[in-house]
């Protein structure tokens, strides 16, 4: 996976290469679920980009306030790009709240957040915000993939391979 520079789009601003405008994403899911995918995109990425935020909502939360909460999240947030808002369950508090945040300009509300949908929209988001839905999208429903049994290794295989990539610190003895 290409680290987080290699997705950044760049431009040109008087002879200098700059980064481009980027929307702003902000998280809003039951807790630690928004916390969790914000850690993973830092895990992925190797640190947390810039202009991402994530908001848990507990069974104990008062809506109203959240809102408000999100509101000024989003203000943080938001570049002349504007802003995605991802959220986990439709029709859920969760998603009640971010659909709130639907009515500010330059801002978009997806529900069913999974990882492959964050890691594509953290990957464009300089794109104009339209697109950056549609690609956002794209890699949530493309993420979703039957996964076939793997034959299993034999034993001189598994202590030289691991079926998944992982930084070599992960391969430690436990």
């Amino acid at each position: 996976m290409p680290n987080f520079a290699d997705c950044v789009a760049h431009r040109t601003r008087g002879g200098a290469k700059v980064e481009a405008d980027m929307a702003g994403i902000l998280i809003i899911a039951h807790a630690p679920f928004a916390t969790a995918l914000r850690d993973c995109i830092s895990h992925i990425y190797g640190g947390l980009p810039a202009r991402i935020g994530a908001i848990d909502i507990t069974p104990d939360c008062d809506p109203a306030q959240l809102v408000a909460t999100a509101e000024s999240e989003l203000r943080r947030l938001a570049e002349e790009n504007g802003a995605l808002v991802l959220t986990d369950l439709y029709g859920a508090t969760p998603s009640n709240i971010a659909a709130r945040l639907a009515t500010i300009p330059n801002v978009r509300v997806l529900a069913g957040v999974n990882l492959p949908m964050l890691v594509r929209a953290v990957c464009y988001r300089s794109i104009p915000l339209d697109t950056l839905v549609d690609k956002a999208l794209s890699g949530g429903i493309k993420g979703i993939q039957a996964v076939a049994a793997a034959p299993e290794p034999s034993t001189t295989e598994a202590s030289n391979n691991s079926p998944l990539p992982c930084p070599p610190d992960h391969h430690a003895a436990t």
